[in-house]
């Protein structure tokens, strides 16, 4: 198994390969109950490269009710990747 740190100031993200011997959850809905979010300007334009590298489109690019631009792909391990507009602590745009 392969993994990679990123690292901005003081936050550290690990993410690791995929490894066969792990279960994937199935999607059930629009989610597989975990994932991780990334906060964007370009929602469509990460959500368009997503799907373009073999992600599985599970919610387009929409409009939230609440006035923020959200999309979610599955990468071809299963993982759940969505893309917002949304900041978290910074209240709804």
């Amino acid at each position: 198994m392969l993994h990679a740190e990123l690292r901005l100031g003081q936050v550290v993200v690990m993410v690791a390969s995929f490894a066969e011997d792990y279960g994937t959850p199935a999607l059930k809905g629009r989610s597989v109950g975990h994932g991780l979010y990334v906060c964007a300007d370009d929602v469509d334009g990460l959500y368009e490269k997503a799907v373009a590298a073999g992600g599985t489109s599970v919610l387009a690019p929409e409009l939230t009710e609440w006035g923020t631009r959200r999309a979610r792909v599955l990468d071809p391990g299963g993982n759940e990747w969505s893309f917002g507009s949304y900041e978290p602590g910074h209240g709804w745009s």
